[in-house]
C-alpha cells in the first residue's frame, strides 16, 4: 500500500475522499491559449494606436479661407515741400560759386522773413560742373544750390515762394510742390479698421455660401500707402519783375491701408 506522499512518474500521488489514490497530473503547455493571448494583447495595443491617431487627427490645422480687404480715407494736408535754388554762370568757377552763394543768401533771407526757419531748410545739393562747345573746349562754369525746404504753415508758401524768387532773380529754379499731413496714425487707424471689416464681411460670405462660419483669425498681414493730390510743379517764366502771388491749393490726401487675413473655418 502506497504512501499518501509517495511520487510516480507522472507527478505524486494524491488520495480521494474514498480513500483511493491516484496520479495528480502536472499543467502541461497548451500552445493555442499561448497564441490566443498574444492575439489579444496585439489587439489592444492596436486600439491604442489607433486612439492615438484619432487624437491627433482632431488636433490637426484647421481649414482656413485667405481674404484681402482694402480702404482709404482722405484727410487734409498741413504740411507743404518744396526744392528752390539757384544757378549761376561764369567763365571763371570761383566767380561763378561766389556769385551763386550770395544769390542764394538773399533767397534764404527772404525765406526766413517769409515764416521758414533755419530747421526747415535743408541744403539738398550743391553742383559745379564745366561747359564746354561742340570741339569739348571749356566756355565757362555752372553752378547749382539747391535747397529743400518744408513748412507747416501752408498758407505762407505761396508768399514765402514769391518773395524767394524775386530775391534771387532770374536764376532761381523751382523745381516741385507736394503736400502731406505730418501725422497721419489716426487716418492709417481708421482706414485699417476700415480694410478689416471689409475683409470679415468677405470672408463670412464666402463662408456662408459653402456652408460654414469662421471660428477666428490665424493670420494678418497688412501694407499702407499713401498718394496726394497736389497741383502740378509750379514753374517761373518771364521776367522776375512780371512774377505775381504764387497760389498754391493743398488739395487732400488719400492714405490706403490693405489688409491680408486668413481666418479659421468651422469643421
Amino acid at each position: 500500500m502506497s504512501n499518501h506522499g509517495d511520487t510516480t512518474e507522472n507527478g505524486p500521488r494524491v488520495q480521494d475522499e474514498t480513500g483511493s489514490t491516484h496520479d495528480k497530473k502536472r499543467p502541461t503547455f497548451n500552445a493555442m491559449n499561448w497564441l490566443l493571448g498574444l492575439v489579444a494583447v496585439l489587439v489592444l495595443i492596436a486600439v491604442g494606436f489607433a486612439g492615438a491617431a484619432l487624437k491627433h487627427s482632431s488636433n490637426a490645422a484647421p481649414e482656413t479661407i485667405s481674404v484681402t480687404g482694402t480702404a482709404t480715407v482722405k484727410g487734409t494736408p498741413d504740411t507743404v515741400s518744396f526744392e528752390i535754388g539757384m544757378e549761376t554762370v561764369n567763365a571763371n568757377a570761383a566767380t561763378a560759386l561766389s556769385m551763386n552763394n550770395a544769390r542764394v543768401g538773399a533767397l534764404e533771407s527772404a525765406l526766413e522773413e517769409n515764416g521758414v526757419t533755419k530747421k526747415e531748410m535743408q541744403t539738398s545739393g550743391l553742383n559745379i560742373s564745366a561747359n564746354t562747345n561742340n570741339v569739348g573746349t571749356v566756355t565757362g562754369f555752372t553752378v547749382d544750390d539747391d535747397l529743400t525746404v518744408t513748412m507747416h504753415d501752408i498758407k505762407k508758401a505761396g508768399s514765402a515762394i514769391e518773395a524767394a524768387a524775386k530775391a534771387g532773380g532770374n536764376g532761381v529754379e523751382l523745381n516741385g510742390i507736394t503736400f502731406s499731413i505730418s501725422n497721419d496714425s489716426k487716418l492709417l487707424a481708421q482706414a485699417r479698421a476700415n480694410a478689416m471689416r471689409n475683409a470679415h464681411t468677405e470672408a463670412s460670405n464666402i463662408a456662408s455660401a459653402g456652408g460654414t462660419s469662421l471660428t477666428g483669425i490665424v493670420k494678418v498681414t497688412d501694407q499702407e500707402n499713401q498718394s496726394s493730390n497736389y497741383p502740378s510743379p509750379v514753374a517761373f517764366s518771364g521776367a522776375v519783375a512780371a512774377l505775381k502771388s504764387v497760389p498754391l491749393q493743398s488739395g487732400s490726401e488719400s492714405l490706403s491701408v490693405q489688409v491680408s487675413v486668413v481666418y479659421s473655418l468651422a469643421n
